[in-house]
């Protein structure tokens, strides 16, 4: 595999897949590991690092069949590498790490962050309606052209996802409601899979960081009125 490490949701990952084919383990095999240090981190209460670090995906196979995949930082991928420990899995480790640094220093020499297809529609609009001159014909085409870029605005209003300190706003949200409905230790991890699958249900979308922004309260509202289950 000559890529081991990409960029998905503007952070640089590697995902099961790869750490499996590159360790020369099953993927199912990978992803128990990879479960076992989330369930570890959960029982730390290390639940945003958790929850920050690893991220639930999908993929297809050559067959059309859509399966599970689990997304990694390069945290995540140091804790789970940590029980990789023959010699070849060692020199492994050592390019992951070399692909992790590799990425951000070109992250860093390319700042320039690419616009969606809606935003680079909003610049051109704008940059039009700025260079037309003062005449009424042309004053009439400049309401136009912003009654235009202000239905482009409001659509990708709609589409901006939760930033960091949402996301954050949300983690502790669900932490604390897991807390106050279970205080075994054993019993929460499962709590905590549960609920978040069921936002990704709710919300429809891949991930919790998807969550629309405008949907926040709407997100915040469900899981302070959240029942699990086994419990409704």
């Amino acid at each position: 595999m000559s890529q081991l490490v990409f960029i998905e949701s503007n952070k640089i990952v590697t995902d099961s897949l790869t750490v499996a084919e590159v360790f020369g383990k099953p993927h199912d095999k990978v992803i128990r590991d990879i479960e076992v240090q989330i369930e570890k981190l959960q029982q730390a209460n290390e639940i945003e690092f958790s929850a920050a670090n690893f991220g639930e995906s999908t993929y297809t196979n050559e067959r059309g069949r859509t399966y599970r995949k689990i997304n990694l930082s390069e945290d995540a991928f140091t804790i789970v590498a940590m029980s990789y420990v023959t010699p070849e899995a060692m020199k492994m480790k050592v390019k992951f790490i070399q692909e992790f640094k590799s990425m951000r220093e070109h992250i860093e020499q390319n700042k320039v962050k690419p616009l969606s297809k809606n935003q680079a529609l909003v610049t051109v609009l704008r940059t039009t309606a700025d260079l037309v001159e003062d005449t009424q014909a042309i004053k009439e085409e400049q309401y136009e052209i912003r009654k235009l870029i202000t239905q482009v605005d409001q659509k990708v209003e709609q589409q901006i996802t939760l930033d960091h300190g949402e996301q954050r706003r949300l983690q502790k949200c669900i932490a604390s409601k897991v807390y106050e409905i279970s205080d075994d230790s054993k019993t929460r991890p499962k709590l905590f899979k549960e609920i978040y699958r069921e936002i990704k249900d709710r919300f429809g979308v891949a991930s919790y960081k998807d969550v629309k922004r405008q949907e926040l309260q709407s997100a915040i509202n469900y899981i302070e009125n959240w029942v699990p289950r086994k419990v409704s």
